[in-house]
């Protein structure tokens, strides 16, 4: 019998199966890309751009996003991979946005603290 496994784990799970598949088109299509967990734990895909600067890849599960940055051009849908993989290609293709990398991700505790004082 296996172990139940948490929703975290299987949500890990089917991101690292997406960004898999991402990885796999965007290889094809000549990028250079490495999967890995970074230091929040979240799997990513590390992308090189046409200057050899690296930008994340995430899946944001609640949106069914990937998204590379903050802003509404750094995101696109992962329900059609194609699509998806050409679009990131394009931005790659174009230059990583300048500055640090922007984050999707919501710190619930935050919004928790805040709503209790």
């Amino acid at each position: 019998m296996e172990p139940m496994r948490t929703i975290r784990e299987k949500q890990q799970e089917y991101q690292e199966r997406l960004l898999t598949e991402l990885r796999d088109e965007l290889e094809e299509r000549g990028l250079t890309t490495v999967l890995i967990v970074d230091q929040k734990g979240r799997p990513a895909l590390e992308v090189l751009d046409r200057c050899l600067r690296s930008r994340r890849v995430y899946v944001h599960l609640a949106f069914l996003w990937f998204y590379w940055g903050d802003q509404l051009d750094e995101r696109v849908s992962c329900m059609q991979l194609l699509p998806a993989a050409a679009r990131i290609e394009q931005a790659a293709q174009e230059g990583w946005r300048e500055g640090e990398q922007g984050d999707l991700g919501i710190n619930l505790n935050k919004i928790l603290d805040a709503h209790r004082s």
